[in-house]
């Protein structure tokens, strides 16, 4: 694997701009009408804290977390392109943000993902988050699945 570079930045990058396109897309792939549901629950905004990967000049994964309350931070956007994954960069992401947001003070991770993601739910439980009822805006969706860590 060429050697990578982890990109610091924000909501307003490009290239996180360009990986959230194409994260939207696929979930409308998997989803169909729920993803556009969901879609209206995950509207972002300018989010400050955003990891992206970068593999010979190309993004090719990233996330963030946003506050959702004043002890947790909320991940989202955790996408790897197709022809990336199985490379470990989502666990790169997933412990770089976990880490910032931890020096940011928060001590819980909180998301949401969705229940046609099988592979985004085992990939949250082997890095030690808890599935937790729906939380926010996310309790009434037929199509959500929320989970929790407490951060060391």
């Amino acid at each position: 694997m060429p050697p990578i570079e982890l990109l610091h930045t924000n909501s307003n990058h490009p290239a996180f701009q360009q990986l959230a396109a194409e994260m939207e897309r696929e979930l409308y792939t998997r989803d169909g009408e729920l993803a556009a549901i969901n879609h209206a629950l995950n509207k972002i905004g300018f989010i400050q804290d955003v990891v992206v990967v970068m593999m010979n000049n190309e993004a090719v994964a990233c996330g963030a977390f946003r506050e959702f309350d004043t002890d947790s931070a909320e991940l989202k956007r955790m996408y790897v392109q197709p022809s990336h994954r199985s490379k470990g960069l989502a666990s790169k992401i997933l412990i770089e943000l976990e880490s910032i947001a931890k020096d940011k003070g928060y001590e819980y991770a909180v998301l949401e993902t969705g229940k046609n993601q099988p592979e985004a739910v085992a990939f949250y439980l082997k890095h030690g988050y808890e599935q937790v009822p729906a939380f926010g805006k996310y309790i009434d969706s037929v199509n959500s699945i929320c989970f929790r860590k407490q951060m060391a």
